[in-house]
């Protein structure tokens, strides 16, 4: 990435210990919180996606395997984020790549009726079990973006990914991250760059959260001058 000064004087604020980085899929939240995790020496949290048996099978029918779907996505996820309540001593911040909160957003696209009521009885019984980031960056993108880099990234299950089903949970993720207010929030316009292949971009990022005294929500746009980005309280 960069060389190994530019790397040793990158540090976080102290009040940061746990990051989460979110995006629609396709946005590059997973690609980005390996990132984080090297550069600042952290504990890299992972969704294990791929662990969800009926997760191919959503894809390819998604009003029958919906219920199932979400359903192994909210234990898998409740377990990783009680795993997290006991903290690693030796490791400063962990960064994760999903928040636990925004299982709802899933759930409320893709279940109805009796099947979303016992969905949210079970999730109100395990969101006051886990913790609360310091910070959550989300990854905004448009839908064109993000159907290019899930086609570019050739998973054999999101081969036939729905254009509808992607614009629909981009607008469900804009909603409710245009109004969260639950820890501090830095919005990232993704739109347009491409960290994954341009140092420059990924190196901006990084000082963007490293450099920012983060309170209330942060709106970042990598097109502007970094001194133009807004801070609302």
């Amino acid at each position: 990435m960069t060389d190994d000064t530019h790397s040793e004087a990158l540090l976080l604020p102290e009040e940061l210990r746990y990051i989460v980085i979110e995006g629609v899929i396709g946005a590059g939240k997973t690609t980005l919180a390996h990132y984080f995790a090297e550069r600042f020496e952290g504990k890299l949290v992972v969704e294990e996606f791929e662990q969800n048996p009926f997760l191919e099978r959503f894809y390819q029918d998604s009003k029958r395997w919906a219920f199932q779907t979400q359903l192994s996505f909210l234990a898998s996820r409740f377990r990783q984020q009680k795993r997290l309540l006991d903290r690693d001593l030796f490791q400063r911040v962990v960064v994760s790549d999903y928040s636990f909160d925004k299982d709802r957003i899933f759930a409320h696209l893709n279940l109805d009726g009796d099947e979303l009521q016992l969905y949210e009885s079970m999730f109100t019984l395990m969101q006051p079990s886990t913790p609360i980031p310091d910070l959550v960056i989300y990854l905004q993108s448009s839908t064109d973006r993000l159907m290019q880099n899930i086609e570019q990234r050739g998973r054999s299950y999101e081969r036939d990914m729905d254009r509808t089903y992607i614009e629909a949970l981009n607008e469900a993720y804009n909603y409710y991250f245009f109004r969260y207010t639950k820890s501090p929030l830095l919005i990232i316009n993704a739109s347009e760059i491409d960290f994954v292949k341009n140092e420059q971009e990924l190196d901006e990022l990084l000082h963007q959260v490293a450099a920012t005294r983060h309170h209330g929500t942060t709106y970042f746009n990598p097109e502007k001058k970094p001194q133009e980005a807004g801070v609302v309280r």
